[in-house]
């Protein structure tokens, strides 16, 4: 079907004050209006697709802000709200005393016909999760999947709305999702628990899910998926690529894990003995990357493009788009596989050279102590277009400043630190480095060994054994074997030579 546009516009300009919504109706292209911002003490501004206009000299008051939010419905913990039976969103800027001093108000429309381009797969009953940029549609695809599955092919549609973008603002739930049916969430920490209620109390065949951004969230998706209902879905990235370096969200395709050989397996194969290796079978069967309004990129076997990416081939990938007659156009990019090509979106795990690494709300000095421990040389940059991987911790990921969407719009990887920890630094050290050099490799397997050796000298007589020097993460392993063994240990001597000497209690 053709694509056919409801904006309600009028609903959103009746909320705004007179002075500021009668200069907006001026505007020629009113019709393409993204947003309207308003910051105490600032003048209002509207955003189009091409430019911003200020829509009144006079800065907005605090009675500008209350006669706004008069209006609407009332805010969530995400400082969202919106218009009943209208899919606007008002988001709210806070201070510290908790009042409101900005206000996102941001135009949203229903689209109608804007999945042809997938309209296929989202009718095959395989499970779909959609990817891109903020503002390249994700949502309002999402929308009219949920439409056209429960009107056209008659299937039961749970929506799952957590700040009510799918479906609008009000118990009611907005024309465009035909007749699927919608569950609201009252607050975002309980989306994951709302996603389960859906499956158990209402048997749906399908549920439609919005920003999938946490762990117990790709959880809830990986149970539903194992209960044979179908999933179409968002989350958090640009590419397929992106959720394969953020571990937050890996399981949703498969989950990586690194996994050390035996020398023949690793001769067999041709390859070094750690290496990186799906953990299960994807949440997802479909991945597809949203390009452009009218443009996507898909992975057709989620499970097949994730192993040839961590054997450092490019997946096989369908790029889908619509010409000028509103024709669906397909080409097909088939894996390169001569020697020294390299293939499209290919991942930093993977590459020959060292990543380039931009840190964001990341301890850099536990990175780097941590980096030396493994004599690894990184390579940290001070600017978003020098880097090939950027990393941050998850409390910085779940608040979204500039920065992070700046790197999402460059469509850089991105690694999510659970927490600041050793632990988890030591976790990406080991997904950006999996494959150390063979003597390296030998040598952490020979300390574990040796204390492995040591602990059953003990255990047939001997009093107390001292362990060649290793490095501090080395030694951590070693109590940590000793530990298990009921045998006492301790670090002794100084740095480079100190060591573990393991002894009967």
């Amino acid at each position: 079907m053709p694509k056919v546009t409801t904006d309600d516009l009028d609903a959103l300009l009746d909320i705004l004050p007179p002075h500021i919504r009668q200069p907006l109706r001026q505007q020629k292209d009113i019709s393409e209006l993204l947003e309207v911002v308003l910051d105490l003490g600032r003048p209002p501004e509207a955003r189009f697709p091409q430019r911003e206009v200020v829509l009144n000299p006079k800065e907005v008051s605090e009675e500008d802000i209350e006669y706004v939010v008069a209006r609407i419905g009332s805010f969530g913990d995400d400082n969202r709200a919106g218009i009943e039976r209208t899919l606007h969103r008002i988001s709210a800027i806070r201070n510290r005393k908790e009042h409101i001093v900005g206000l996102t108000c941001r135009v949203g429309r229903a689209i109608l016909g804007t999945i042809k381009i997938i309209e296929d797969l989202v009718q095959s009953g395989k499970s779909v999760l959609l990817l891109g940029r903020p503002g390249v549609g994700k949502t309002t695809m999402l929308r009219e999947v949920a439409r056209v599955l429960a009107d056209d092919l008659k299937k039961r549609v749970i929506i799952v709305d957590t700040s009510n973008e799918i479906a609008g603002d009000g118990d009611i739930p907005h024309p465009a999702i035909g007749h699927a049916r919608r569950m609201q969430v009252t607050t975002p920490a309980r989306q994951h628990a709302v996603m389960i209620e859906a499956v158990e109390n209402h048997m749906p065949e399908v549920i439609v899910i919005d920003e999938i951004g946490t762990e117990l969230e790709a959880q809830a998706a990986r149970t539903i998926a194992e209960r044979g209902v179908q999933l179409v879905g968002t989350a958090h990235g640009n590419t397929l690529e992106n959720l394969m370096v953020n571990p937050t969200l890996s399981d949703l395709i498969g989950g990586i894990q690194t996994v050390t050989l035996g020398d023949e397996e690793a001769k067999r194969r041709g390859t070094q003995k750690s290496i990186l290796e799906r953990m299960s079978p994807p949440t997802f069967d479909i991945v597809v990357e949203i390009q452009d309004w009218d443009k996507v990129a898909i992975r057709p076997d989620v499970g097949e493009a994730v192993d040839a990416t961590l054997r450092g081939q490019p997946p096989a990938t369908e790029v889908r788009w619509l010409d000028d007659k509103g024709e669906v156009k397909i080409e097909r990019e088939a894996p390169v596989t001569t020697a020294g090509k390299t293939g499209r979106g290919k991942p930093p795990v993977k590459e020959d050279k060292p990543p380039k690494l931009y840190l964001f709300g990341v301890n850099r000095g536990r990175l780097e102590q941590l980096a030396k421990e493994r004599r690894l040389n990184l390579e940290l940059v001070n600017r978003l277009d020098n880097a090939t991987l950027f990393v941050t911790s998850k409390s910085y990921y779940r608040r979204k400043p500039q920065i992070i969407r700046d790197a999402e719009a460059l469509s850089l990887p991105i690694y999510v630190l659970k927490s600041n920890t050793p632990p988890q630094i030591r976790q990406l050290l080991n997904t950006i480095y999996p494959a150390e050099d063979t003597n390296k490799a030998d040598g952490f397997q020979q300390a574990l060994v040796e204390a492995e050796e040591a602990i059953i000298k003990i255990k047939s007589g001997q009093e107390t054994i001292e362990l060649s020097p290793q490095s501090r993460y080395i030694r951590r392993l070693q109590h940590l074997i000793a530990q298990r063994s009921d045998l006492l240990s301790q670090s002794t001597g100084k740095e480079p030579q100190r060591r573990v000497r393991i002894y009967r209690g």
